[in-house]
């Protein structure tokens, strides 16, 4: 049987995108030729191991609509001129030029939503911004016939706009067995403190990044460390000053996973603290979320419609009934300090990391490309 040529697309560099990444790997086991199309942003550590054939667009624009649009024409021109048996978009941001190449060479398009991408709260007040996305997906998601997002929630909603079966592929990490990967990287552990980790690629807005600094404020013997990137750090960084807590806060960049786990393993609560300010977060599962879960600490997080029954089902820690950062103190140190909740968050954390793990969803991602034609 003739390899299968897939190339994935999506905006991000490849390095930090951990679901992308997964899913090529699986897709290699059905000895298919795999390339990854993404943004260029330097050549971070850890792309020289990946296995697959990485490309990397250079975009004069950082952000905004030029960014889009010249990254989307980049795809097209690149796919246009390849030899391709299926493509797969990651995000609505990369649909358009693989629809329409899809359409000219006849060839399999696969749609990976990770997220309900005309609910994020950076589009939802440019209105000519929303209008273009939504007509995008208006016009391409009826015809689609191979798709997958990241919870049931968002795969309901999409089936009832647009009549489409959607599948669900979770975001869950690969096993980590903390006691196998002793934490390499991580230096000056704050003595005689209990660490509070908020980490992730999108530190955005309405993540409640800017609550859970503000709630140091009424915590003592703990501190807070804030791991990744996002539009709010830089804030942040300034909220941290003018509070006077460095003391309490430190910020990591983003860095490569095992390095990122390395520090979350060696946390005592994890946060997830999204609002549901937007429809993309009210129907969301953060993958941070599953990382604590790997990593084996509780985790405090927002009383979302996926997130809240994920965490009680589970018995993984708790929840927040509101934002004001004096509850979450509060409830940080409850968390903190109660050790018979804690040995049993503890124990049942490692019965959900054997069953919130790669290892069992990527059976769902076989299924879905056998049904595309692949063989496993």
């Amino acid at each position: 049987m003739q390899k299968k040529n897939i190339y994935l697309s999506v905006t991000n560099d490849v390095v930090n995108d951990q679901r992308v990444i997964r899913i090529g790997r699986t897709l290699m086991k059905s000895g298919a030729s795999v390339c990854i199309i993404g943004r260029y942003k330097g050549n971070p550590s850890g792309l020289e191991k990946l296995p697959f054939k990485v490309i990397q667009f250079r975009i004069l624009f950082p952000s905004g609509p030029l960014f889009y649009a010249c990254f989307n024409i980049r795809i097209f021109f690149y796919l246009l001129f390849r030899k391709v048996d299926i493509l797969v978009a990651n995000d609505l941001d990369t649909l358009l030029p693989n629809y329409l190449i899809s359409r000219i060479k006849g060839k399999t398009l696969v749609y990976d939503s990770h997220e309900y991408f005309l609910g994020i709260p950076e589009i939802q007040n440019r209105k000519i911004v929303l209008w273009i996305w939504k007509r995008i997906e208006q016009w391409i998601f009826p015809h689609l016939n191979y798709v997958y997002t990241v919870s049931p929630s968002i795969a309901e909603l999409y089936h009832r706009i647009y009549g489409v079966n959607v599948d669900v592929v979770r975001n869950f990490p690969v096993r980590w067995r903390p006691e196998a990967h002793p934490p390499r990287g991580v230096s000056d552990l704050p003595q005689g403190k209990k660490i509070i980790v908020l980490q992730g690629t999108g530190i955005n807005i309405d993540r409640g990044a800017e609550e859970a600094v503000e709630a140091m404020n009424h915590l003592q013997d703990a501190v807070l460390w804030i791991i990744g990137g996002g539009d709010v750090v830089d804030l942040l960084k300034q909220n941290v000053a003018d509070q006077e807590l460095n003391d309490k806060i430190r910020f990591f960049p983003r860095m490569p996973y095992e390095e990122l786990m390395g520090y979350t393993s060696v946390g005592h609560l994890g946060l997830s603290l999204d609002k549901d300010t937007n429809l993309n977060y009210r129907l969301s599962l953060p993958n941070k979320l599953f990382d604590y879960v790997q990593a084996g600490i509780p985790v405090l997080a927002s009383n979302l419609q996926e997130v809240g029954p994920l965490v009680h089902y589970y018995g993984i820690g708790e929840t927040i009934q509101s934002h004001d950062p004096v509850h979450i103190a509060r409830k940080i140190d409850d968390m903190l300090q109660d050790e018979e909740k804690r040995k049993t968050w503890k124990k049942n954390l490692v019965s959900a990391a054997e069953e919130l793990c790669w290892e069992k969803e990527e059976k769902r991602v076989m299924e879905i490309y056998e049904r595309v034609g692949l063989e496993f």
